[in-house]
């Protein structure tokens, strides 16, 4: 089907087009009119030729020329009724425009015009109401119906509105209700007002008298004619009570509400103490950011609604003596609302063409199509259109078959109505793009250059380059599908011109551009870090590099600043330099070298340290000017004269005057201007309305003086302002407002007194006057009712007492964005390859975008692998592409997998709803590695390989590969053995392999693209065991080694001979009585229940004590005697460890005798001596 043309926006080509009328602007659907004013009724339409219009009025034709009363304006379908001597009430109708030219015909909406009414008050005899402390009460408003409904309000004979509180409230229907009365109730003018909107005017009610009595304060005689007699005594005597609900009645209700409307809900409960009332939906949350509670609690207003609104509402009534409930049951329908509006087509004769009408409401919109204002099955039959629901196809169109086409969907909430031309043309391309353009890029960046056109049928675009060969599709160019040229990397040998041809079968027209690639600039001499005496000179050089056609413009930053408004900084063509440089000078300088195309930095400490001092001239800041005198007293200036104080060894460079304005700043100083140092007065230029005083200050090369005395005051006469605010901005911050924002003046600005800004906005491109409102103490105001983001002109003035400022410059500002209403349509996916793709949609029209296009939100998720039957959703991910996009590449995808995604738009308020999730599925890649590789059953020639398949496949394996090689001791490699195994393989033996040899294993898996990442083990086989033996040599039978034992056990000997000596020397006592007289505390007592010793404390340094061994287990098995061997050191069957020590129970506490100096004449025991050469 061939693509229809978009209607070019370039005036210059609509200028020579034909075209069908379009209307441009016409009156609302439902229209109040003012009956006191002339009616106006809106029809603007274009085409080529200009439109003619006619109207009719209920379904029939209305002739204009026929009632004198009814003006339409010249080249316009607007009229004016003059109701002038006439009542309003005869023009009230359904009106139609119609706009036609000789390629068909536009209809308008049906505008439904009313007189406002205003009808007076029914006179009725109001009696007083008499009620009891406590009981509830409603007073009846019951307004006159009126056009549109009248805004309701209660206030008193001194119009002063009634107090309202969680007490006493109004309702959405107007009655005043009471909770409860008190006696502080009582009054004679509850009076419900009315006022009429359209007309301005109020009408009240004849007033309400209430009258509370306290029955206890009134005796039972009294109380009972009371009760007996009186007809208008409301409620009984009543105390407190549990709450229960005035209105609505019942346990529950219904309401229903239209989709994008405003729902109220109203819960109103009676009680004493005074109920308080909350909300809550029991279906889902409220929705808090269109929601508000209003009329204490008792209101809850949801704007905008929507579809989920719908549900059931609870709101419950509570105080101290319990609580009521209500629900409410909300149904929400809808007016017929766009999805996707039918769209102007261009056709070339022959071609195909789709008129879309799609909307969406509840109940579902009937859809009725026409022609040129005629029912399509009453226009004549046309075989070359087919008619299908929504949709409307056009199949071979010819040459004066151009007409308009009315869609029209309606329910019984209201309808919708659009045209939507079908322009037959046949022109020659035009080439929109202005000729000889010159492109610059740099190099390695890309190049766009253009070739707009026009032309029916659409043109076919061709590039050539220097006029010699045609450029394809292929690298490094791409061909957009708006005829823009793309170089992806543009060279200096891309640079050349380029001529683009637009062509279709009625003729050919080309266009030349240029394109010129640059070098890039870079800086060649950066800037070094210095360290500089104080006092002394800073210089950094900046040496650049750039293309000689383009301009540069160097610029020096200090710490990302501006460099200080200093005559010591001296910028050169490459340098910076810094004279007499101080501790302030510190910090980072950047050089920046900037182009028209590109631009380079590089930056460089300074560091300022204290020179040597040597003597010098004492320098000081100048003395404070003195003697100020004011002459030649003008109304907006005055001459100031000094006398200047003492320089201190530095020329005095400069003076600087100060102000004070004690009517609006008093104790704020303001610098106002300067004079140089050889000048003693100064001509000062005043506002008027402010008190001045003036002080002066003396400037030399040391700093600033203190400054003067302040002259006598000097006021100045008020006057208009000479100024209007600044930065005025127009900005909606909700669907359907203005925001008018200004920075205010300053005192000294306003001038005189009454200060106030007079605010004016008018709708930009529209025939309407400006509307104003003046304001005072404000920097904003707030326009309600706009439309959504339509431009607005707004300007801002200045009054005062005294007039008016000067006349302010408009500036253009924009309503209150709205989230967007339709998704991206004719969604496709190019996939390029395993990890990426490309998306491509249709841009959604401006109109349903509803705010300041910000671009396109694609998300995109993983659903599975192609090779697993159920889905396994991975993470969603988003790309946001800026801007008024078509297209957008996806990144980072997983081969041979399924993905689905959708396209949002994005505006400055959100985003629109997603288009329908569309899928589509990546081709196979490489596999991932492996997902393990062992080695098993290890033997002398052979091992088993055992592994896993790849966590990511990526497609279907075809199988895998291993290579393996020897490894010698020097790490050199062997050669390479190759195996293929296939993809249901996970095992094999290698045999023949050489004994107690490393080898390594390179170990692969592959699908129909390749191979994928390879994983690496290592083994070594096992020794031959005849090979060992002949390799092992016997130590036994080693001369060396029977020489070095022999040796060994002589020292033994020798060692247990002297310690055999130095025992008998010393004498034996018994070791039960050394043990009594020094307990070691680091030896817990013996276990009577198994005979054991106990452990030794670890509470110091968790170590067995110096010189001692200790079993694993930490005891000291014992003989059945206490007195054994063992004990005392000479033998017996004591225990020996792994390495032939001895285990001596008493050997560590007598080294800890000797530590602590408790001489002892006894022989170290054979244990220590082991222990010892141990």
């Amino acid at each position: 089907m061939t693509t229809a043309l978009e209607v070019p926006l370039d005036p210059k080509v609509l200028e020579g087009l034909p075209q069908p009328p379009t209307i441009t602007h016409q009156s609302p659907k439902d229209f109040i009119i003012d009956p006191r004013e002339n009616i106006l009724i809106y029809c603007e339409a274009k085409g080529k030729p200009h439109p003619s219009f006619s109207w009719t009025r209920n379904g029939t034709h209305f002739d204009v020329e026929k009632d004198s009363k009814v003006l339409m304006k010249p080249s316009s379908g607007t009229l004016v009724i003059d109701i002038s001597g006439e009542k309003a009430e005869a023009y009230e109708g359904i009106y139609q425009c119609t706009a036609r030219n000789e390629h068909g015909t536009a209809v308008s909406n049906n505008i439904f015009i009313r007189q406002s009414r205003s009808p007076l008050w029914s006179k009725e005899r109001k009696e007083a109401i008499m009620v009891q402390v406590g009981v509830s009460l409603v007073l009846q408003c019951r307004p006159p119906a009126g056009l549109p409904p009248p805004i309701i309000f209660w206030m008193d004979n001194n119009f002063q509105r009634l107090p309202q509180n969680t007490r006493v409230s109004q309702a959405l229907n107007g009655d005043l209700y009471f909770s409860n009365v008190l006696l502080d109730d009582t009054r004679n003018d509850y009076i419900c007002y009315a006022r009429f909107p359209h007309t301005q005017t109020i009408q009240q009610k004849q007033p309400i008298t209430v009258k509370v009595l306290d029955m206890d304060a009134i005796n039972e005689t009294v109380a009972a004619l009371y009760n007996y007699t009186n007809n208008l005594f409301v409620g009984d005597p009543s105390g407190e009570r549990r709450p229960s609900f005035m209105a609505p009645l019942g346990r529950s209700s219904t309401q229903m509400a239209l989709r994008g409307g405003v729902l109220e809900l109203e819960c109103i409960a009676e009680g004493l103490p005074t109920p308080e009332v909350s909300w809550y939906k029991e279906s889902g949350d409220l929705p808090s950011s269109r929601m508000s509670f209003h009329n204490f609690q008792k209101t809850l207003k949801i704007a905008d609604v929507m579809e989920a609104d719908a549900g059931d509402y609870r709101c419950t009534a509570k105080n101290s003596l319990g609580s009521a409930h209500h629900t409410i049951k909300v149904n929400v329908k809808a007016a017929p609302f766009w999805i996707s509006a039918p769209r102007n087509l261009i056709l070339a004769p022959k071609e195909t063409g789709i008129l879309t009408c799609r909307v969406s409401g509840d109940p579902k919109p009937q859809i009725a199509w026409s022609v040129n204002g005629v029912p399509i099955e009453d226009s004549p039959k046309d075989t070359s259109r087919k008619v299908e629901d929504d949709t409307v196809i056009l199949s071979d169109v010819q040459t004066g078959s151009s007409a308009v086409y009315q869609c029209n969907a309606s329910n019984e909430f209201g309808y919708l109505l659009a045209n939507a031309f079908v322009n037959v043309l046949a022109e020659a391309p035009r080439v929109l793009t202005p000729p000889n353009n010159v492109y610059q890029v740099i190099t390695n960046n890309p190049a766009f250059l253009d070739c707009a056109s026009f032309g029916s049928p659409i043109p076919t675009i061709t590039w050539f380059k220097d006029s010699q060969t045609s450029i394809l599709n292929r690298d490094p160019y791409v061909i957009h599908n708006n005829g823009t040229l793309e170089i992806n990397v543009a060279q200096s040998l891309n640079s050349g011109k380029y001529t683009c041809i637009a062509s279709n079968n009625l003729g050919t027209r080309e266009n030349h551009v240029y394109l010129e690639v640059k070098e890039p600039t870079r800086i060649l001499a950066q800037p070094e870090y210095m360290v500089v005496q104080r006092n002394r000179k800073a210089v950094f050089e900046c040496k650049v590099k750039h293309d000689p056609t383009l301009i540069p413009t160097m610029n020096w930053l200090k710490d990302n600043g501006e460099l200080p408004d200093d005559e010591r900084f001296l910028v050169d063509t490459d340098s910076l330099t810094i004279n007499e440089v101080t501790e302030e000078d510190e910090g980072t300088y950047t050089c920046v070298m900037n182009t028209t195309l590109d631009q380079d930095s590089a930056s460089a400490m300074l560091t300022v340290v204290e020179a040597t001092p040597t003597p010098a001239i004492v320098y000081e800041e100048p003395d404070p000017p003195t003697d100020l005198e004011l002459t030649d007293q003008r109304e907006r200036s005055v001459q100031l004269t000094w006398i200047p104080g003492d320089e201190h060894n530095s020329p005095t460079q400069k003076f600087l005057v100060q102000y004070e304005d004690l009517l609006h700043q008093a104790g704020v100083w303001h610098n106002l201007t300067e004079e140089e140092g050889t000048k003693t007065t100064a001509h000062l230029d005043l506002s008027p309305y402010a008190y001045y005083s003036f002080r002066v200050l003396a400037v030399n090369h040391v700093g600033y003086s203190q400054p003067s005395q302040p002259s006598r005051q000097y006021r100045t006469n008020p006057a208009a302002p000479d100024v209007n605010p600044t930065d005025v901005h127009g900005v909606g911050t909700e669907h359907n407002n203005l925001v008018i924002s200004w920075k205010e003046l300053t005192g000294l600005q306003s001038n005189g007194p009454g200060l106030q800004y007079k605010v004016n906005w008018r709708q930009k491109d529209v025939e309407e006057d400006w509307l104003s409102e003046t304001v005072a103490n404000a920097s904003k105001y707030v326009v309600s009712g706009t439309p959504t983001f339509v431009p607005y002109e707004v300007k801002v003035q200045a009054v005062n007492d005294y007039g008016n400022g000067p006349a302010p410059e408009a500036v253009v500002g924009y309503s209150g964005e709205d989230v967007p209403m339709s998704a991206p349509e004719s969604v496709q996916v190019l996939v390029q390859n395993g990890t990426l793709a490309e998306v491509h949609w249709e841009p959604v029209l401006t109109s349903m975008v509803r705010g300041r296009l910000q671009g396109y939100k694609v998300s995109y998720w993983r659903e599975r692998s192609l090779h697993q039957a159920e889905a396994q959703q991975e993470e969603q991910q988003v790309l946001l592409f800026s801007g008024n996009r078509t297209d957008g590449r996806l990144p980072g995808l997983k081969p041979y997998s399924l993905y689905t995604l959708n396209i949002r738009v994005v505006n400055g308020k959100g985003e629109g709803p997603p288009s329908p999730n569309h899928n589509f599925e990546t081709p196979e890649g490489v596999p991932g590695p492996p997902s393990f590789l062992r080695i098993k059953n290890t033997d002398m020639d052979s091992l088993t390989l055992e592994w896993g398949p790849p966590q990511d496949n990526n497609g279907r394996l075809t199988g895998y590969t291993l290579k393996y090689q020897p490894v010698n001791s020097s790490n050199e490699l062997g050669p390479v053995e190759e195996m293929m195994f296939p993809a249901n393989e996970t095992t094999v033996v290698l045999a023949d392999l050489k004994y107690s040899t490393r080898y390594k294993f390179y170990f692969n898996a592959k699908t129909i693209k390749g191979s994928g990442p390879t994983i690496t083990e290592e083994a070594v086989t096992i020794m031959d065991e005849e090979a060992m033996k002949s390799d092992q040599v016997d130590l036994a039978t080693q001369g060396w080694f029977i020489g070095l034992m022999c040796a060994i056990a002589l020292l033994i000997l020798v060692l247990l001979i002297i310690c055999f000596i130095k025992r008998n020397k010393g004498g034996k006592y018994p070791v039960k009585e050394k043990e009594d007289a020094h307990q070691d505390p680091e030896i817990q007592p013996m276990k009577d229940d198994d005979g054991t010793f106990g452990e030794y404390s670890d509470t110091e340094d968790h170590k067995p004590l110096k010189g001692s061994r200790t079993p694993s287990n930490g005891t000291v098995k014992r003989d059945d005697s206490d007195d054994s061997l063992v004990d005392y050191g000479e033998g017996g069957d004591g225990q020996f460890n792994e390495d032939g020590s001895f285990i001596g129970q008493y050997s560590g506490k007598k080294e800890k005798d000797t530590h602590e100096g408790n001489e002892s004449s006894e022989a170290p025991s054979p244990v220590n001596a082991m222990n010892s050469f141990v």
